[in-house]
């Protein structure tokens, strides 16, 4: 589904909390200087902190950012990295391909991370974004939504040294099974499916209920004006003004995509309704 319909025309342009907005000679940027009392905050600790917003910073999420509703804060990690080039990586111990980001230059941005944030990790979790991760779902996603923020590492290289995740207890999450060149582009793609499940980012909260994986099912099928094209009509059920019968018959088009198409989530949404369903 698309989520680049127009906030309702009664959004408050002026988000109720605001604490500031200061006129500045830069340009919008991340929207630093315009916040909402308790909106959600993102850290992100990068080597590229020039990476975002990016698509972020486009369509709900990006007006989301310019009223204030949840804040972005990229975190350079070269600034500290060691001696006069700023080193942050250094070669594998034990030998091997490729380079290793350093534990304590991450340990140095995490402190600078930390400050605003609340300790507690249920709250606001820390997050590496690593291909052996836990993978992210809707349910992961509703999970950050729910939380005060979220502090994300993007890896470069093979990774990060392994003491650094033992040391903070760093919980790493993975968007698949396969390998990107850095965590950026992931954390992006995580961050749009949370974002989205924020209060007021949307502007039909029913969106959100009933997309794919919001039941456990994948999405039924969508279709629009005109009824007819290229000889093929809208289904007759849903231009039948049948509510009932519209919602029966996206609920089994629902299941049969889902069987069809992931076994794995049929299985556990069979498991889940269990025998009465």
């Amino acid at each position: 589904m698309q989520d680049d319909d127009p906030l309702p025309p009664n959004f408050p342009l002026r988000s109720h909390g605001r604490l500031n907005v200061q006129v500045s000679a830069r340009p919008r940027d991340l929207m630093e200087n315009v916040q909402v009392k308790g909106a959600f905050t993102v850290k992100i600790i990068t080597l590229f902190p020039e990476a975002f917003p990016g698509t972020l910073g486009l369509s709900l999420t990006g007006k989301a950012l310019d009223l204030g509703l949840w804040r972005l804060v990229p975190i350079a990690l070269r600034p500290f990295g060691e001696g006069k080039h700023r080193n942050v990586d250094d070669t594998p111990a034990g030998g091997g391909a490729g380079m290793v980001l350093r534990a304590d230059v991450l340990d140095r941005a995490l402190t600078e991370a930390a400050v605003g944030a609340t300790p507690d990790r249920l709250k606001w979790p820390l997050i590496y974004l690593s291909p052996r991760g836990r993978p992210f779902d809707q349910a992961m996603a509703r999970r950050f939504a729910a939380c005060d923020g979220l502090t994300m590492i993007c890896g470069r290289f093979e990774g990060i040294d392994q003491r650094v995740i033992d040391h903070h207890a760093i919980e790493e999450v993975s968007l698949g099974d396969f390998v990107l060149t850095g965590g950026e582009i992931a954390a992006q793609a995580m961050l749009d499916a949370t974002v989205r499940l924020l209060p007021r980012v949307l502007g039909n909260q029913a969106s959100t209920e009933e997309e794919s994986f919001s039941d456990g099912l994948l999405e039924h099928p969508h279709y629009t004006k005109p009824a007819d094209w290229q000889g093929l009509p809208i289904p007759e059920v849903l231009q039948s003004g049948h509510h009932g019968e519209i919602a029966k018959w996206r609920k089994a088009q629902a299941e049969e995509l889902t069987k069809r198409r992931r076994p794995d989530l049929w299985q556990a949404y069979v498991r889940k309704k269990g025998p009465r369903g």
